[in-house]
């Protein structure tokens, strides 16, 4: 077996990401515009404190001007009050802002991905989803909310302070911005090192959500076949690989953290050599140091909070770039705007030399052709992975023929406009999904203001109404995740009720009954043949019982039609549809058995 090559590394676009940063600060430019003026005048405000220490030292306490004092103290006091307050506006209007940017984020990205195309999500673990819409979005806080607001801060307070040190003492000043020049440079360098590393996060963790999810799901298969250890061990490998890159990160978050630390000692110690030299000299007095010590704490404590706040920053942009990888892609809706039309859908269908594979090497439909009269019932009759339900796929339009044609009312689906095509469809599946609803609520998803007349006419069809008289609630009962509170038959009756209300053109039953009883079945079979009626029905039944009366009976096996007919044509045919037929029925079973042939599973005693 040859080796699989090592998957590349994603790398971030920085392109892409600037192009949603960008969007995203002009559609929040006023609670940002806002949030500045609130920041620059707390910034302003903060400068009075440190700089009246020099007037304090020099002109109070030097001069002995006591005079001076009060009203110092008060202008300074004033200041800082101004800074709290305008401070504390400042972190209101750009957090609610952040939140809202976060909010209508999510939003933005779940409309999108809900109208790809399916074979995304075929292709895309539930975890890997929830992660886009749920955690990627977290990052924008730290554009439109504080982060970047401080780090705007920052860089301003660093500016002034940088003047007042140059004014000051430019000697001096030029040794200190050395150091941070210095830096500087370490940090863009770490942060080039730290963002994919932010990328790869958020997809371990979306793989281990999709790995949690997927094993929550499944509970009961996990113990049925005593694999909690297993599932136990995949988890742990997921949050090992998690814990690693965390540690990843920290490790160079901290590096940063403490190199900044390091420079400001050096800074600290060039101010005592220097800043008392020149105290010597007559250049600086003595509160012109103290305010120079003061002004390159406020000069180098934003540069070494934009470690961290750089560090957030990449961060979201790594965020950024997976949402735009997302809405770059098209959805249905954009490919629709190109293609044709159907207000009204009479219902004929037609297959013309349909090729399909869902990997090149693996065709499953090969050159099938066939016509289904508009209100006619077609029957899919064959083994298992025979291509049944990819042909329903195919209708459906979740796939499109890499050859060939399927064709409604003669016309290509392919070019249709899918939203208005599926609102002609109703489907039944072997596994149908119930929402975490009440039974009402998922009869009527097919029909959005459904009247409760309208669900309980139809739940009387589908012989909804017999169990759910039993419950206390009635209709109101909810159902649990996925109808776990329903027995497989009451979820398939459901099912049944929801798409007899959605009144389709098109319907699509796909083992509509495999999970009911016989006595149950003859009473559904009934509620189907009404629904059938005048409706263009596709049906897939392991039960022949149930497609006897269909107008035509497909067998398909390993991807081609091998016979074609009414239930009675094929029985006076006697081949592979009788041969299903009487099996079934128990009859002439032994022709299935091979002489000789060991039966036995491996592993047991023959």
């Amino acid at each position: 077996m040859a080796e699989s090559k090592p998957k590349a590394k994603p790398k971030v676009d920085t392109a892409r990401a600037w192009r949603e940063a960008r969007a995203l600060l002009k559609q929040h430019r006023g609670s940002l515009a806002l949030g500045l003026g609130l920041m620059l005048i707390s910034r302003l405000a903060g400068l009075v404190l440190p700089a009246s220490t020099k007037y304090l030292i020099d002109d109070v306490l030097g001069k002995r001007n006591l005079h001076l004092l009060m009203p110092l103290a008060l202008g300074a006091g004033a200041a800082t009050l101004i800074q709290a307050i305008t401070s504390y506006a400042n972190s209101q209007v750009v957090s609610v802002a952040a939140q809202r940017a976060i909010m209508t984020m999510r939003q933005r990205v779940q409309d999108h991905m809900l109208r790809l195309p399916i074979r995304y999500f075929d292709g895309t673990k539930s975890g890997v989803v929830i992660s886009r819409v749920m955690n990627d979005a977290e990052g924008i806080r730290n554009l439109v909310g504080t982060g970047l607001i401080q780090l705007v801060g920052g860089a301003l307070t660093a500016l002034i302070a940088l003047s007042v040190l140059f004014w000051l003492n430019w000697k001096l000043t030029l040794a200190t911005v050395l150091f941070l020049g210095v830096f500087g440079g370490a940090m863009a360098l770490a942060f080039r090192k730290l963002r994919p590393l932010f990328r790869k996060r958020s997809e371990i963790t979306a793989d281990i959500t999709g790995r949690l999810t997927e094993s929550i799901g499944g509970v009961r298969i996990l113990k049925v076949y005593v694999a909690e250890e297993r599932e136990r061990k995949i988890f742990a490998e997921g949050t090992e690989r998690l814990f690693t890159n965390i540690a990843s990160t920290l490790t160079g978050t901290s590096a940063i953290t403490a190199f900044g630390t390091a420079i400001v000692g050096a800074l600290g110690v060039l101010i005592m050599i220097l800043g008392g030299q020149a105290i010597f000299a007559g250049t600086m007095t003595l509160g012109d140091l103290i305010m120079y010590t003061f002004f390159v704490g406020l000069m180098a404590a934003p540069v070494v909070q934009i470690a961290n706040i750089g560090t957030q920053v990449s961060e979201a942009f790594a965020g950024l770039d997976r949402i735009r990888e997302i809405l770059d892609m098209a959805t249905e809706d954009q490919e629709d705007a190109t293609r044709e039309a159907l207000p009204t859908v009479e219902g004929a269908v037609a297959f013309r030399d349909v090729h399909f594979a869902y990997e090149a090497e693996a065709p499953v439909l090969k050159g099938l052709s066939f016509d289904v009269p508009a209100g006619s019932t077609v029957a899919l009759v064959g083994s298992s992975g025979s291509g049944k339900s990819t042909i329903l796929s195919l209708v459906m339009a979740f796939n499109h023929p890499q050859q060939g044609q399927v064709l409604v009312d003669g016309k290509d689906v392919h070019g249709l406009k899918l939203r208005e095509y599926r609102a002609k469809l109703g489907v039944v599946m072997q596994d149908n999904f119930l929402f975490d609803g009440t039974v009402a609520d998922n009869i009527g998803f097919a029909k959005p203001g459904a009247t409760r007349e309208e669900i309980e006419a139809v739940g009387r069809i589908a012989h909804v109404h017999e169990f759910v008289d039993r419950f206390e609630q009635g209709y109101d009962t909810v159902v649990g995740e996925r109808g776990v509170k329903l027995s497989g038959g009451q979820r398939q009756r459901v099912a049944i009720a929801r798409a007899i209300l959605a009144d389709p053109r098109i319907l699509l039953l796909d083992e509509a009954t495999s999970s009911l009883d016989s006595e149950s079945e003859a009473l559904i079979r009934d509620g189907l043949r009404r629904l059938r009626t005048g409706r263009t029905t596709f049906v897939i039944a392991h039960r022949l019982s149930t497609i006897e009366s269909a107008d035509q009976i497909l067998v398909v096996e390993h991807g081609e039609i091998v016979e074609r007919g009414t239930h009675r044509e094929l029985i006076v045919l006697g081949g592979r549809y009788k041969q299903l037929h009487d099996r079934q029925h128990g009859l002439e079973l032994d022709q299935f058995i091979n002489p000789g042939e060991d039966l036995t599973l491996p592993g047991t005693a023959r």
